[in-house]
């Protein structure tokens, strides 16, 4: 992507980290002169059953979908804070606004990010500095692929937006490059939900 940004013109800069130790997430922002915009968008899932989640997915789900996204955001936060401006987005999911079977822990880990953005936003609000997230529904990416070769599952998803379709990673971007422009100066700690109508009802 970075090779790509630069071919157009641009300028990029591609660094490797593990963003579930904080020393390295600490040791990427300590070179940055500045940051504009964060989109804070790690995350993974592994559904099954409440009463069959092992501890290491718990650990897993919690340490990349949540942790990490407290200590990158609180890393770029403080750079933005120096200038007095900058844009945190969230990545969070339509699961992070209802429940669903198979998935206690990422509904719970969603939930948390809803909860951070908002707690966020109230207090770096003085810095000028603005926090939301996004909630995508389910959307065509190399994660959700396995998961709608059963016709079962995606039939019952279907069923499920009111919009009868699963979003393209496009619809996500647009939204994210709304909350990051100066189109949405004056919003904060809200989620815009990306779902086609599934939390509607």
């Amino acid at each position: 992507m970075a090779a790509e940004i630069r071919d157009q013109g641009g300028r990029a800069r591609a660094v490797a980290c593990d963003v579930t130790r904080t020393s390295e997430i600490q040791g990427v922002f300590s070179t940055l002169e500045r940051c504009d915009v964060l989109i804070n968008n790690a995350g993974t899932n592994r559904p099954q059953p409440f009463l069959e989640v092992d501890a290491a997915t718990l650990d897993e789900l919690l340490a990349l979908n949540v942790r990490s996204m407290f200590v990158t955001a609180q890393a770029a936060a403080r750079i933005m804070a120096r200038r007095h401006c900058g844009v945190i987005i969230n990545m969070s999911s339509q699961m992070g606004h209802v429940g669903a079977p198979n998935r206690t822990v990422y509904c719970m880990a969603k939930h948390a990010i809803e909860g951070l953005t908002k707690a966020m936003a109230v207090e770096l609000a003085p810095l000028g500095i603005r926090v939301n997230s996004v909630a995508p529904t389910y959307i065509e990416t190399p994660m959700t692929r396995p998961y709608f070769e059963n016709e079962t599952f995606k039939q019952d998803v279907l069923r499920r937006i009111p919009l009868a379709r699963v979003g393209k990673i496009e619809e996500v971007v647009a939204a994210v490059v709304f909350l990051a422009s100066p189109g949405a100066s004056l919003v904060t700690g809200t989620s815009l939900v990306v779902d086609g109508g599934y939390t509607a009802q």
